[in-house]
């Protein structure tokens, strides 16, 4: 609180000088918003998934440094500011994303730059943001997700996918459960087409032959409806395992 010190109420039978005294105001600054419990929980499990995650804020470098620290961000990387990032050459700036965990001090521009260098180096990119100058950045990664509760309605249509709860932790099911849909098609497909490329050489093999076709159409049909059906929907909704967290993730080319 503000300590002031005023002088005593003038005498009127003597005149007195006064020496001026400012107020001495003294502040102790601390950090308002205490770190979310599942923060650091939610940023091993997706390292452990093969997911790089990087901070990127518009707040000093050491706050940035501090913050990170805490969560588990910054491990063995390095920490960069803005400015510095802007004044690289494209090919410094993949040289520097190769290693950089944290950039403080950054613009809009700046996210939007760090996208299209790390998609220019083939990598799989999402972005998180909530205000109206994330939405190029959101735009512009593969996958872009919004806050639900403080984000905009500017960064909400730009993104994908909008966490309802504002939670990081939200971010960890939602790669569970892409996984799990991911590897569902997969076994979907595989199912799908043993059973019908078995099929079409069957029927090809016995026409080529000569000893006719060995499955009726009524039989392809019976394959068709309940075989591959029943099949198929017990393959494509099998639920997300906690082990699919514990593999690297597929590439943009990887099937």
């Amino acid at each position: 609180m503000p300590t002031c010190l005023h002088p005593p109420p003038a005498s009127p039978f003597s005149r007195a000088r006064f020496v001026r005294v400012e107020c001495v105001t003294a502040y102790h600054l601390t950090r308002t918003r205490p770190i979310v419990q599942e923060v650091p929980d939610a940023v091993r499990k997706c390292q452990q998934a093969g997911i790089t995650v990087r901070m990127i804020t518009g707040d000093n470098l050491l706050t940035a440094k501090s913050i990170s620290r805490e969560i588990g961000i910054l491990t063995d990387g390095c920490a960069i500011e803005g400015p510095d990032f802007r004044r690289l050459d494209p090919d410094g700036q993949k040289e520097v994303l190769k290693t950089m965990q944290v950039m403080a001090r950054c613009s809009p521009q700046d996210k939007l730059t760090m996208v299209r260098r790390l998609k220019e180096m083939g990598e799989v990119v999402a972005v998180t943001g909530d205000g109206t100058n994330d939405a190029p950045a959101l735009k512009e990664a593969d996958v872009g997700l919004s806050m639900g509760i403080t984000g905009t309605s500017v960064a909400q249509e730009a993104s994908d996918i909008i966490i309802m709860d504002d939670n990081f932790s939200s971010i960890v099911k939602s790669v569970l459960w892409g996984r799990s849909v991911y590897d569902n098609i997969r076994r979907f497909l595989q199912f799908q087409l043993t059973v019908n490329v078995t099929a079409l050489i069957t029927c090809l093999a016995g026409a080529v032959t000569g000893f006719g076709t060995p499955l009726k159409p009524i039989q392809l049909l019976w394959v068709n409806l309940i075989m591959d059906t029943l099949g198929a929907l017990a393959l494509a909704t099998e639920l997300p395992t906690p082990d699919m967290l514990l593999r690297k993730p597929y590439g943009r080319n990887d099937f």
